[in-house]
């Protein structure tokens, strides 16, 4: 029987994430949602403390591991009670060994620049693509063929990282980060052969993540198939999210990241067992 694809739970413990509000940015009510997505079944929780929202603004290192920090330390011995992990949403060398420190197991990378950091550490890690950076990403982001240089990218780092000596290396295309509607869905659509490339490359897996992004609101305020130029609200993509996630456990991917947990674990246990 298949293995069944994992379940990354999204905790934000920012002040201005796209997707919650800074529903969780105190250190209390992050602890408390995160005990909540592994009573829902979360396979691993990606704690983050720096927003990578289009046009975010970067936040000092030593106030993202404030952030960070007590939240990994208080959720450690839940997690592993659980049998599951933790994981830091981080682009800092400073901030990812601090979270190592505090309990995280696996580096969740969007610059893709962490292997030696994770090597060094013993953990696993998560290459994602972008183009450029959060605060002008999609700035009219073009491509010549963006299913070609994407996952050219992530393979060429994937091999990197093995090289290095990441035991667990995970790719990720990078959903909304520096790519149109249209990129989006062309890598949804081609996300089998980065299945296969990253497997025949030694790869973990791939892992992807569009839960709530303003792609599928646009889609979700579009008619016909046409996305809509203003997106409907983060309220309304819930459908889309989980839809996408379920389209892409079946191309094969072996994560993905929600916001949603209880749901997307239900569709994830249609695959089978987890081990």
């Amino acid at each position: 029987m298949r293995r069944r694809p994992l379940v990354m739970g999204v905790l934000n413990v920012t002040p201005d994430s796209f997707s919650d509000g800074g529903l969780y940015a105190t250190t209390e009510a992050a602890v408390a949602h995160g005990l909540e997505m592994l009573a829902g079944g979360a396979d691993v929780i990606d704690v983050g403390g720096e927003s990578s929202r289009p046009g975010a603004q970067p936040v000092a290192a030593d106030v993202e591991v404030a952030r960070v920090v007590p939240v990994l330390e208080a959720l450690a011995g839940p997690a592993t009670a659980r049998g599951a992990r933790l994981s830091v949403d981080t682009a800092k060398p400073e901030v990812a060994r601090a979270a190592l420190r505090a309990g995280a197991v696996l580096l969740n990378d969007i610059t893709a620049s962490l292997c030696e950091v994770a090597a060094a550490g013993g953990a696993g890690w998560v290459a994602m693509h972008m183009l450029g950076e959060p605060r002008t990403m999609q700035a009219a982001p073009r491509y010549g063929d963006v299913v070609a240089e994407v996952h050219g990218f992530l393979l060429a780092r994937a091999r990197h990282g093995l090289a290095a000596g990441v035991e667990e290396v995970w790719v990720d295309p990078g959903i909304g980060f520096g790519k149109t509607t249209a990129h989006n869905l062309s890598l949804l659509r081609h996300l089998p052969e980065l299945v296969e490339e990253a497997r025949e490359a030694g790869c973990a897996g791939v892992l992807v993540g569009t839960s709530r992004k303003r792609f599928l609101g646009l889609l979700a305020a579009g008619r016909g198939g046409k996305p809509a130029e203003v997106p409907a609200p983060v309220a309304q993509r819930a459908e889309g999210s989980l839809a996408t996630a379920a389209a892409a456990m079946v191309a094969g991917a072996g994560m993905v990241r929600v916001h949603d947990v209880e749901a997307a674990v239900q569709v994830a246990r249609l695959y089978g067992p987890a081990t």
